[in-house]
Formats: C-alpha cells, sequence, structure tokens
C-alpha cells in the first residue's frame, strides 16, 4: 500500500500537464468491470458502455431524449403503416390486441469479418433470448414476440408479431448476434443451464471481428486490466475518427484521478469518478487550469438499497419501514454531494414524465427516529443492554453490501450504519468486487439482506424486469429477470401489464404513478438519491455527448474527434 501511494504521488508532481490526445491514440479509465461482451447476456452498465463501441441495435434514445434508427432503415410506426394492431390471444387463450412491425436493416451493415447482418441473426437472437437456460436480464421481451418472418427476397426485412400490443415494441426488436458465430454454440450447450453462458464466442474468442457489427471491433482484451478497440473496416456508418482506443479498468478512483493527472489516461467514463472527487477536481481544474472538462448531467441513475424480502426479519413491512424512517438522506446528501445530487423517494427520476412527490400518489418516509422506533417496537424488536434489538433471543442484525473500493459508496454505508444503529439496528458491512457482487451475488439474489447499487434505465419505460414477480431471478428460470428483491405484489404487476399496452403516455404516466404507490408502500427497496453522471474529458474533443440514460455517449463513439486544438 505504501509503496503504491508513493508511485502515484511520483506520477502526479513529474506530470502535471500531459498533452491533448490526438485521433491517433485515446486512453480511457473505467472504474467498473464488465461481465461480458455478448450483448444479451449483459447486465452491467460497464458491458453496455463498452458493447456500443463495437454493436449497434435497431434504435436508440439520442442525448437529446429522440428514439433513432441505427441498424434499421426507419422505425415502423401506427401512423407511417409500418406497424398495425391485430387481433392476438395471450397464453390463456384470451382475445387480446397484438402488434405486427415490419423491419429493414441498412443495406450495407455488415459484421467485422464481412458477413451481411440480416434477420437470420435477429431471429437466432430472438432464440437465445427464449432459452430457459441462457441468463438474460429479462425474457419477457423475447417470449412476447409471437414469431419472425423473414421476407423470402430480401433477407435483410422482417415481420415480427408480438401477442401483445406494446406501447415500446419498437425497444424490442433483439439485438442481432452473429448467427454463423454463435449458433453452433447454441446448438452444442444450449440444452445445459447456463452453458451457452459460459461457452459463447463473445468469452472464449472475443477478438473475433466477426462478433461485432459496430465502429469499432476488439482487438486486444485482457480481463481485470484493459481493453483495446480498433475501427471496424466494415462499419456501415461513417469511420470513426479515432484509430485506436484503450479502456484500462482501474477500479481505485483515487488512482483513477492520478492516472488523468499523470497522462496515463485522456478521459475518464461516466463510470469513473465519485461524485466528491468530481466536485474536488473541478475547483482543481479552475485554478490550475487543467486541460480537462468535468461534466456533469442529471438522468436516470437511481442509488438505492435492495432488501431481500426472503430475509426473515425483512418480511416484516412494518420493519423495512422503520429501516427507511431511521435514515437521514436529506443530511447525506448535503454532506456527500454538496446538494447537488437529489433525494430519492422513489425510483422514477426527476427526467421522466411520470415523476411525482404528491404525497396522495407516493407514499413519503422522511427521518423520524421516533416513528422509526415506535415501528419496530410494534412488530416485537426490543433494545438490549447493548441498544441493539432483539426478538426472541435473536438480534436485529442485517448484512449489507455493496461494490468494494467504492468510496461514495462506501462513506454511505458508514453514515447509514451509524443512523441505523441509533435506531437499535446492527448493520455489518460486508463488500465484493463488482464483477462478484453484480455476475454472481445480486444476480442470484445471495446477498444476506441489503445490497446498494444503481439501476439505470431510461425515461417512460416499463419496470418489468425488476418490480413484476415473473421477473424474480430463480435457479429454475435460470436467473433470468431483475427483480432481486423478490417481491411479489398482484396489484403491481397488473399494471404493468396495463402500462405496456397504453398508447397514451398521459393514461401511461398516470398507471406508472400507481405502480409508485405500491411500490413506497410496501417498500421492496430504500430509495437514496438519483446520481447525476460524471466524466472528465480532454478540451480539445468534440462529438462528445452524455445523456443521463442507459444509450451511453458511447451509441454515437464514432462522433468523437480529437482533431481540434485546445482553447
Amino acid at each position: 500500500m505504501k509503496k503504491l501511494v508513493l508511485t502515484l504521488v511520483t506520477a502526479a508532481m513529474a506530470i502535471q500537464a500531459p498533452a491533448a490526445p490526438t485521433n491517433e491514440e485515446l486512453k480511457i479509465g473505467i472504474s467498473q468491470e464488465f461481465e461480458t461482451m455478448n450483448p444479451l447476456i449483459a447486465s452491467m452498465v460497464a458491458s453496455t458502455y463498452l458493447g456500443a463501441m463495437v454493436n449497434r441495435q435497431m434504435v436508440y434514445l439520442t442525448a437529446d431524449g429522440k428514439w433513432e434508427p441505427q441498424l434499421a432503415k426507419s422505425i415502423p410506426t401506427l401512423e407511417n403503416g409500418g406497424a398495425k394492431l391485430i387481433d392476438a390471444k395471450d397464453k390463456k387463450g384470451n382475445k387480446v390486441k397484438g402488434l405486427v412491425a415490419t423491419w429493414e436493416i441498412l443495406e450495407n451493415a455488415k459484421w467485422g469479418d464481412g458477413k451481411p447482418v440480416t434477420c437470420e441473426d435477429i431471429k437466432f437472437s430472438w432464440q437465445v433470448g427464449k432459452n430457459p437456460n441462457v441468463s438474460i436480464p429479462s425474457r419477457e421481451g423475447y417470449e412476447v414476440i409471437e414469431k419472425i418472418d423473414i421476407d423470402a427476397k430480401n433477407n435483410k426485412k422482417c415481420t415480427l408479431t408480438l401477442n401483445k400490443a406494446r406501447f415500446d415494441y419498437y425497444q424490442l426488436v433483439p439485438t442481432p448476434m452473429p448467427k454463423h458465430l454463435e449458433e453452433p454454440v447454441l446448438k452444442k450447450h444450449g440444452s445445459r443451464n447456463q452453458g451457452y453462458d459460459q461457452n459463447t464466442v463473445y468469452a472464449k474468442n472475443p477478438t473475433n471481428p466477426g462478433l461485432y457489427n459496430g465502429p469499432y471491433v476488439v482487438s486486444e482484451l485482457k480481463l481485470g486490466s484493459h481493453l483495446v478497440f480498433t475501427p471496424n473496416p466494415h462499419f456501415y456508418g461513417k469511420q470513426p475518427n479515432i484509430k485506436k482506443i484503450i479502456v484500462k479498468l482501474i477500479q481505485n478512483t483515487g488512482t483513477l484521478e492520478a492516472n488523468l493527472r499523470s497522462g496515463t489516461i485522456d478521459l475518464i467514463s461516466t463510470l469513473g469518478l465519485t461524485f466528491d472527487q468530481a466536485l474536488a477536481l473541478e475547483k482543481k481544474v479552475k485554478t490550475d487550469g487543467s486541460p480537462f472538462n468535468v461534466l456533469f448531467q442529471p438522468g436516470t441513475t437511481y442509488e438505492h438499497i435492495d432488501l431481500n424480502l426472503d430475509n426473515p426479519i425483512l418480511k416484516d413491512v412494518k420493519v423495512r419501514k422503520a429501516l427507511v424512517h431511521a435514515i437521514n438522506r436529506e443530511e447525506l446528501v448535503q454532506a456527500l454531494f454538496e446538494g447537488k445530487q437529489k433525494v430519492a423517494h422513489h425510483n422514477i427520476s426527476q427526467i421522466d414524465p411520470a415523476y411525482t412527490v404528491d404525497p396522495s400518489k407516493v407514499s413519503i418516509y422522511n427521518f423520524n427516529r421516533r416513528e422509526s422506533e415506535r415501528l419496530l417496537d410494534e412488530a416485537g424488536w426490543k433494545k438490549g443492554a447493548d441498544g441493539i434489538r432483539e426478538k426472541d433471543g435473536q438480534k436485529l442484525s442485517l448484512q449489507f453490501m455493496t461494490t468494494a473500493g467504492n468510496k461514495v459508496r462506501e462513506n454511505v454505508q458508514t453514515m447509514l450504519q451509524g443512523q441505523w444503529k441509533n435506531a437499535g439496528v446492527e448493520v455489518i458491512i460486508k463488500n465484493e468486487p463488482a464483477r462478484v457482487f453484480f455476475g454472481e451475488t445480486t444476480k442470484k439474489r445471495k446477498y444476506g439482506a441489503m445490497a446498494m447499487y444503481a439501476w439505470v434505465s431510461i425515461p417512460d419505460s416499463t419496470n418489468r424486469s425488476t418490480l413484476h414477480s415473473t421477473s424474480i431471478a430463480t435457479e429454475k428460470n435460470g436467473w433470468a429477470g431483475q427483480n432481486y428483491t423478490g417481491w411479489a405484489n398482484k396489484t403491481t404487476d397488473t399494471l404493468i401489464d396495463q402500462f405496456e399496452t397504453e398508447f397514451n403516455l398521459a393514461k401511461r404516466n398516470e398507471i406508472a404513478q400507481k405502480i409508485v404507490k405500491e411500490y413506497t408502500n410496501d417498500v421492496p427497496v430504500i430509495p437514496l438519491y438519483y446520481r447525476a453522471d460524471i466524466s472528465v474529458t480532454p478540451k480539445n474533443i468534440t462529438g462528445y455527448r452524455m445523456t443521463g440514460h442507459q444509450f451511453y455517449e458511447t451509441f454515437e463513439i464514432e462522433n468523437w474527434n480529437l482533431g481540434t486544438t485546445l482553447k
């Protein structure tokens, strides 16, 4: 540890003003490890951020909040006739409204090995997504697709039939994967639980250019260290300006900043600095004239604590409500973020059209230690001689987990641990590296009681994967789904179904608020705050647009340019 600190100080002092990067090479620092480059299996933010450099989807949400085609020639709609409502039947045989939409892939869209991207690749991804042995974040989006018919004369044109007329149908087209490379893996290993996951070419041979259809391909990958991206000569769009991008994994955020100042990296991604670091760095940059811009972008990132409802203590809603009343979130955001990140009372972000803090529509749990203690008393938890509550000889003790090495989260843990102790709740902190925490512990619901992390979403989107009872991840369903709390609420399930089939935005907002009411009444999660996205860029970069949602700036990476001069 001492040697590391000395090395960092020396590096920071030796090079105060690193040279501006050029289009020859850009070095990006990232603090969160990724779990896979396979676009269907990936659930970590880091995988999405990196994957957008090498793969394109049919549509994406721009930084301006507009849905635009990427691989698709255009977006079929009810208005232009590309999409139509039809009569259909649900799984129980009931008559419902379905939808058909005809899509066409860009003529010149190719994989990195020169093979054309076709509807066969979309159909193959759909088959992977439906396979119960493949561990994916949510299977429902694949199951709502009844069939995919490929035009006999044009394999880049296909019609998707949905057994449910969902308003977000244009977001449900499976991200294509190269059938010519991945189909043999599915045939050989798809009958075994997580067999495909472990043997996908994205894991076994991630530098195979045929895996990628975006502006770059992965030319080098070393787990726990770095990735190298080079231009894809077969990319359908304009060739990217930057000839080589190196993404370095630096999990310690202090080390990340030191590497920026020494010139070892040129840019810190949105998965980089903690908020307190960014505030401090912004002040330094303004005073010492460093050649960087510190950027803040309000967004949909929702920091929260999942409560494991399989834990006997947490099955009692009075205990869950008491935990929220016991903490002072206003004090937390002021102390750690100078008030620049706002307290969250629920999962819908402030940039979402359905956002509300109307107490008639959402239950608010402000800091109230007296109310917290009253609820715990009613639940039968009485304070012992050591100040910790007990019931039937058992201490009110809860394990609290998050990503190891994240200074802000560790500071939040410490603050909350102290506040809960004042209410008579013992909290034991146990943290893990992000790769384990997200790839194994939360995914398989193995955290003991509380897990703190963030969801990133898009405005006006369904919460099926995180809140619907069918999305509870289990071994039986191949750990598909992101309902890691195990929350099952029939009213919420029904409301989610209604939300997805409502094409009127105002009515969707009303349904979303009813979902929030159930969510805040039951408290399966402790909301903490809405995070702002942060990145640090060289001053000479252009074409770089932060978004604040899960379609990160890397979805437009071909527009980044370092050919300009510093101002």
